[in-house]
């Protein structure tokens, strides 16, 4: 019997995700699960509304709202914070989103599907080997997946918000 393959990283098991057929935040949020107090049905619940850069919508890419779930679950406040706890937690968000973009070129999923502005129709395409051909999404998601493992191991060896 062949032994499972095992992920070189986080990045690789959530374009593993991706290709089973979980959508874009999804697969980052699942690539985390083992560390997330939440049952993996769940995790695919709250995920599921972000693919396709919300609903279809194209705005915000899923595999960068999945990495702020996963965020969120890991270190985020419970409360009506007003002070310096979520100062600390939005300078993070903006701190991945700067470095999602550097290695995307951009937040915004119609701009990184080279679509026209607008929704989409709610239908998704189905998965062919075309599909995956013509997108960059399985990159995306992998360096998403990738950039969060990378916030969180440096984040172990500092008591302060991480400079990526």
């Amino acid at each position: 019997m062949e032994e499972p393959k095992i992920p070189a990283s986080r990045g690789e098991l959530a374009r593993e995700y991706f290709y089973k057929g979980y959508n874009c935040a999804q697969a980052v949020v699942l690539a985390f699960a083992d560390v997330l107090d939440v049952p993996e049905e769940q995790l695919m619940k709250i995920s599921c509304s972000f693919g396709g850069g919300m609903g279809r919508l194209r705005e915000v890419c899923g595999s960068f709202s999945g990495m702020l779930i996963v965020l969120g679950l890991v270190e985020g406040y419970s409360g009506p914070e007003k002070g310096q706890v979520k100062a600390d937690h939005y300078r993070n968000v903006q701190q991945l989103a700067a470095e999602f973009e550097k290695r995307n070129g951009g937040l915004v999923c119609r701009e990184l599907l080279g679509i026209g502005r607008g929704k989409d129709d709610p239908v998704p395409e189905p998965r062919t080997p075309e599909y995956y051909k013509k997108r960059p999404c399985p990159e995306i998601i992998r360096a998403a997946a990738d950039i969060l493992d990378e916030y969180f191991e440096t984040k172990k060896h500092r008591d302060e918000p991480v400079d990526l």
